[in-house]
């Protein structure tokens, strides 16, 4: 598998705040990477740079093995870009959206029209295809504007944070969209702050924190870095803490945790269902009531707060990328 997408030291800086500080990335053709982190992380400054809407301030990039600054106009011509918001033409139709990005990239007039009438139906558009785009949902807002990213057949698709502001069903419904581009082949670079997106959709993640890639891997990959599974119980009653602890540490495979408040204690474990079992009939035989047991394996959030200290829906301390880096979503 080739790389579709490569970066190397990336810096852009407004001012005194470094938006990027010096990213490296790779993506391999066919493949999906997440740009997991939350707002100011610098996710959309990575992205804007690859599409050739920023130039750098040091470092290199290349996108199909073209460089973003030197060839960024036979760039465009490869990619597509769906940025944070649906940025189509409110006053327009559906169809009429789709056929004038055709346009824009330079389509013939009767394949525009094709193209458009094909991406409507691919995306359960064709019932609402003749109605002004202001009347549309948030969903079907989201959907012609990935649609609109589409006219062009891009190798490579840029989705910067595509199901922002999205209710669940809708996230659920744009999750399979990507998911179908992907198994057509499409190389996709997705910049999200949820991490069950990342977790979803993502062949490999990279973990963007004040402008820095902080970590990369698969999913499971970068939970490993946080430990194995962990045994939570939450004891009936308080005067039980104590007692329930020395049985859990006893079995357990590491330091336990105990919350007095929640009167819940956590202790790493190995063996799986096994290891619960076990500790669900220690606390039974020693007459300890429960509330509530779990088995639980790290999540992409036990990761981020791992790596950086803080939430993956916190932003980091010193950066604000909405409002330092100017708008834009597609360039062609």
């Amino acid at each position: 598998m080739g790389i579709a997408i490569e970066a190397e030291g990336l810096v852009k800086r407004y001012g005194a705040v470094r938006a990027l500080d010096g990213v490296d990335l790779q993506v391999g053709e066919g493949s999906v990477l997440g740009l997991l982190g939350p707002n100011g992380a610098g996710k959309t400054t990575t992205v804007r740079v690859l599409a050739t809407l920023l130039r750098p301030d040091a470092g290199r990039a290349s996108v199909a093995g073209l460089d973003v600054v030197r060839d960024a106009q036979r760039i465009r011509a490869l990619i597509g870009l769906s940025g944070q918001y649906a940025a189509v033409d409110e006053n327009l139709t559906g169809r009429e959206n789709l056929y004038l990005f055709g346009r824009l990239y330079q389509l013939p007039k009767p394949v525009a029209r094709e193209r458009a009438d094909d991406l409507l139906e691919q995306f359960a558009l064709s019932a609402a295809a003749d109605r002004v785009a202001k009347t549309y949902s948030g969903g079907m807002r989201r959907r012609l504007d990935l649609a609109s990213a589409l006219i062009g057949r891009p190798r490579l698709l840029f989705l910067d944070e595509p199901t922002t502001g999205l209710d669940p069903r809708s996230r659920l419904g744009m999750w399979d969209v990507i998911r179908s581009l992907v198994r057509e082949g499409t190389t996709l670079l997705l910049t999200t702050q949820y991490l069950e997106e990342a977790d979803e959709l993502a062949d490999r993640i990279a973990v963007v924190d004040a402008g820095r890639i902080i970590a990369e891997g698969t999913s499971d990959e970068l939970k490993a870095q946080v430990g194995g599974e962990r045994i939570e119980v939450v004891v009936h009653a308080r005067t039980d803490i104590g007692r329930a602890r020395e049985l859990l540490a006893r079995g357990g495979a590491g330091d336990t945790e105990v919350d007095d408040h929640t009167r819940k204690i956590t202790v790493p474990a190995r063996g799986g269902a096994a290891a619960l079992v076990q500790v669900i009939r220690d606390l039974d035989e020693a007459g300890i009531a429960l509330d509530d047991v779990a088995l639980r394996r790290p999540t992409l959030d036990d990761v981020f707060l791992t790596l950086t200290g803080h939430a993956a829906d916190q932003a980091p301390p010193a950066d604000d990328e909405t409002a330092a880096t100017p708008t834009g979503r597609r360039s062609s």
